[in-house]
């Protein structure tokens, strides 16, 4: 009798709970189905005007009525779309299809559709109304009018009413009747195991489990909290643009402005010494180009080795500078290296160890013990100058690349709480090739001890748990990405690193793009005319350059039409010149471009240019504006950078971009000319279809990647990884305050 009384007290407040989240949630529905119905309708009109703009344009510029009737009567086939228009520049209505609603007119399409709901309401129903310029390039000459049916959203809401309803009645059901089976177990049990589930037990902690005959429940719990972890960012709306203003409020909500440092070799800016005085310097770094926006927006701390000329000069007493020079922002704080240590941590262990190690460039890695002795000394360095800068015991610290692998696990033992993010910049290798490294294991562990391990491409995230399979005793959840060592869970996840896309007003101040043009062949010599590749790189034998001089060679073999009429202008950045490899590499280019030119250059041609000299990077925006074409051969990259700056540089929606296939951009951006760069022939095909490519063609694929690298920019790189950490904080804190109150009661 107990029981069933028991029962009854429960079950009556559950019902009425239950009437009242559905008298409240079927009109919250209703709204969302009408909202995401009108997003994903804007979404297609633009997809629409975007398709037939060109057919439109010429159409009603050549004023050929035919035309503009069959391209209506194509459209209007569908059974959403009731009909379209065209408004000209007065607002007049100057030609529309048949089934045009007769009760809209520009005045009142343009009044509905700056709404934020742009709908209507008809005799024959709602009506969805969307307007969107018609234009080519800066020319335009009227609005584009597309009318949509709503009524099928309200059939659509009318069965989800029904279903929601359905579902609340079968779920008070199905309540009741577990309500009614539990109610026959123990109920010291049940209490104490509810108990344990609302204070999080075995939850966050899955050796910490409550009841038995509650541990099933748990498990699901278990997966649901995973699952929706990882649906986070998946659910985050691609018009929702990532912007330093967003980050800046990321840091502010999500972190609650915790504190943020940044961990590189290389600085963001350099002094040197001159005749002239002291000068400030950008560094030619894909890892700078991403990171240093970042900063600017996080107003962090930077650590990095100080390898200026005049770096110590400008140097307060904790060895701390201010940057930017112009508007600073953020420190920079620098760590002092002798030659010894730089020669054996970063040139060897570093560049002739795990670079090729990683990057798998058919170049044999060197392992020295010496070099590795030094790579430990230097990591330790930057821990302590790390553990020092940082003002409280958990901040938010970011590693950056193959220089620190040791670094995580150095700082996670002075401080635990800290939430570590570690970037590895490039590739990851198979397990096989890493397992050449003779301290893998010491590699690994160092690294495991980020909270976050970061990867470009989910291919290298796949190669790096493997590799820890092979090679180390820890627990791997695949589904979810996560290791655990030493009772230490490090989520392992891919962030493609993008660029700071240029605003408005960044755009303004550049030149006009003839002017790059004749300024880029002015200053090689060339003709007015001449087709120009570019290529800018690091001085590097993992870039492709020497199978890209290849490719330019057998183009010409190919198409003898182009001697003297096209030159691709290479830009390397002299990079690691003290080290064997890149030197004998530099010769060897060098001999082939002379070969080269000797072949098919004439008088002052010179079908391959190259520049062994660094750019700055107003230089290099003009000279990506000027070239018809941006070509990127690596051999094996993490992302590589170049192919989005010259992607962004292009809003006169011409160029083309030539892409390896072993870049990592090349998961991002498919409408690029994807090549082998092993593969000659391919290549030089490919490289002719770009300087050939009509400016139709050329406009529709630079349009899809410019959308590409706008919506993926660094800010949300930065801020994806960094609301991964705000994740991981708030479960580190509710572990904390739960392991607390155990220890008190």
């Amino acid at each position: 009798m107990n029981t069933l009384r028991l029962q009854f007290r429960f079950l009556v407040p559950l019902f009425i709970v239950i009437a009242i989240s559905a008298y409240l949630t079927v009109p919250l529905v209703d709204q969302l189905s009408l909202r995401w119905t009108v997003r994903d309708l804007n979404i297609r009109s633009q997809l629409i005007a975007n398709t037939i703009n060109d057919a439109i344009f010429d159409a009603v510029t050549q004023q050929s009525q035919e035309r503009l009737a069959g391209i209506f009567n194509r459209l209007i086939k569908d059974e959403r779309v009731l009909g379209i228009a065209i408004c000209d520049q007065e607002g007049r209505l100057f030609e529309k299809s048949s089934g045009f609603p007769d009760g809209i007119n520009c005045s009142i399409a343009n009044k509905t559709a700056k709404n934020a709901e742009p709908t209507m309401q008809l005799a024959r129903g709602s009506v969805h109304i969307a307007i969107e310029p018609l234009k080519r390039e800066d020319t335009i000459i009227g609005e584009l009018i597309l009318v949509h049916d709503l009524s099928y959203a309200e059939r659509r809401g009318a069965d989800t009413r029904q279903y929601l309803i359905l579902l609340f009645i079968v779920l008070g059901g199905v309540i009741a009747l577990i309500t009614v089976i539990t109610a026959h177990l123990s109920l010291r049990g049940w209490v104490a195991g509810t108990r344990m589930l609302l204070q999080g037990k075995g939850l966050l902690n899955p050796f910490d489990l409550p009841a038995p005959e509650l541990q099933p429940l748990v498990q699901d719990l278990r997966t649901l909290l995973r699952e929706l972890e990882d649906e986070r960012r998946s659910r985050e709306s691609p018009l929702d643009a990532w912007t330093p203003e967003k980050l800046r409020a990321l840091l502010h909500n999500d972190l609650q402005g915790d504190e943020v440092l940044v961990v590189s070799n290389r600085e963001p800016y350099i002094h040197e010494k001159t005749p002239n005085g002291i000068v400030v310097k950008r560094p030619a770094s894909g890892l700078v180009t991403a990171v240093e926006p970042v900063m600017r927006a996080c107003s962090g701390t930077w650590v990095a080795h100080g390898s200026g000329s005049a770096d110590r000069d400008v140097v307060d007493a904790n060895d701390v500078v201010m940057v930017p020079p112009d508007h600073p922002t953020y420190s920079l704080k620098r760590v002092w290296l002798t030659r010894e240590e730089e020669e054996g941590y970063y040139y060897g262990f570093a560049n002739e160890g795990l670079w090729p190690l990683c990057h798998i460039a058919h170049v044999r890695p060197v392992f020295r013990v010496s070099d590795w002795e030094y790579y430990k000394e230097v990591n330790r360095r930057f821990a302590d100058k790390v553990i020092a800068s940082a003002r409280t015991d958990d901040p938010v610290i970011l590693v950056q690349d193959y220089h620190f692998a040791l670094l995580p696990q150095l700082i996670r033992e002075k401080l635990p709480r800290a939430t570590i993010i570690t970037f590895w910049h490039i590739p990851w290798p198979n397990p096989e090739s890493f397992g050449i490294c003779p301290w893998r294991a010491e590699l690994l562990r160092g690294m495991l001890g980020s909270s976050i391990l970061g990867f470009h491409t989910r291919f290298h995230c796949k190669n790096f748990i493997d590799t820890v399979d092979r090679y180390l005793e820890t627990r791997i959840e695949h589904e979810h990405s996560t290791i655990t060592l030493d009772g230490r869970e490090t989520l392992i996840k891919n962030y493609p690193i993008s660029i700071h896309w240029p605003d408005e007003q960044e755009e303004s101040a550049w030149p006009e793009t003839e002017e790059c043009r004749r300024m880029l062949r002015r200053n090689f010599n060339l003709s007015d005319s001449h087709l120009v590749a570019i290529g800018v790189d690091r001085f590097d034998y993992t870039k492709g350059i020497l199978e890209r001089a290849n490719a330019v060679e057998r183009m010409l073999e190919k198409h003898p039409d182009m001697i003297g009429k096209f030159s691709l202008i290479q830009i390397a950045a002299p990079s690691r010149s003290s080290l064997d490899e890149y030197r004998y590499f530099q010769e060897r280019l060098s001999r082939r471009v002379e070969e080269i030119n000797r072949r098919f250059g004439r008088d002052n041609y010179q079908p391959f240019i190259l520049l062994a000299e660094h750019q700055g990077s107003e230089i290099l925006t003009r000279y990506y504006r000027g070239a018809d074409a941006c070509i990127v051969t690596s051999l094996h990259d993490g992302m590589n950078l170049v192919s989005k700056e010259f992607i962004a540089c292009r809003n006169d929606m011409q160029g083309v971009l030539i892409l390896s296939q072993f870049a990592g951009a090349a998961g991002e951006l498919p409408e690029a000319l994807i090549v082998n760069p092993y593969h000659v022939e391919e290549t030089a095909d490919a490289l002719y279809q770009a300087l050939t490519m009509p400016e139709a063609e050329q406009r529709e694929r630079i349009r899809s990647l410019r959308a590409t690298v706008r919506e993926r920019n660094v800010y949300r790189w930065a801020g994806f990884m960094l609301q991964d950490a705000a994740h991981a904080r708030r479960r580190e804190r509710i572990e904390a305050r739960l392991l607390s109150h155990k220890r008190q009661s």
